[in-house]
């Protein structure tokens, strides 16, 4: 008798355990899907000040149509990428070709003291920003979530039931991560 109450309670404790370390890494799924989400709404934000930024500095950069274009086209890969890794590659090549953009606004002081590119240049660094923590924060939660997985025990739990590793927000061009020069000579 004091053998099966013995077993009983091991089997209970085993089974509490695989609830609670199944409910921690529904938890922890579930907070990368928030991380992520939080990311897209700031980068929708960024996508959505982008024309306005495009339009008002149309008639002063006449010059400077490929720079102008480059933006477009970066805004346009942007939203259409599918995947983490595939949108990471492509909003660092928009946010590369913003950097290149706003150096390029140096060579025009009518430009540099328009109101309304004024706004939208200080409503986009902000996003920027914004994006910035966003991304620091997805990344975290995916580094817990990955941890979580491959530890022992809950590794075992985690192959049972299919959950996957999730991918960094990672910046991929060596050259995304170059400060852009500024040069007044």
């Amino acid at each position: 008798m004091t053998f099966l109450i013995v077993l009983l309670v091991i089997i209970v404790f085993a089974v509490l355990m695989v609830i609670s370390m199944y409910n921690s890494l529904v938890r922890l799924k579930n907070q990368v899907k928030n991380a992520w989400s939080q990311i897209d709404v700031q980068l929708k934000r960024r996508h959505d000040l982008i024309p306005n930024l495009i339009e008002t500095v149309k008639g002063y950069m006449v010059h400077e149509r490929e720079t102008l274009q480059n933006i477009t086209n970066a805004r346009s890969q942007a939203m259409n990428a599918g995947s983490v890794e595939d949108k990471a590659k492509a909003e660092g090549e928009l946010s590369g070709a913003i950097s290149k953009f706003f150096v390029v606004v140096e060579n025009y002081p009518d430009l540099k003291a328009n109101q309304n590119f004024l706004a939208l240049q200080e409503e986009l660094t902000s996003t920027e920003n914004k994006i910035s923590f966003a991304r620091q924060s997805y990344n975290d939660q995916v580094l817990f979530y990955n941890n979580k997985i491959q530890m022992f025990p809950s590794n075992i739990l985690a192959g049972m039931f299919n959950f996957t590793q999730e991918p960094f927000f990672q910046v991929e061009d060596k050259a995304d991560r170059e400060v852009p020069k500024v040069s007044f000579s």
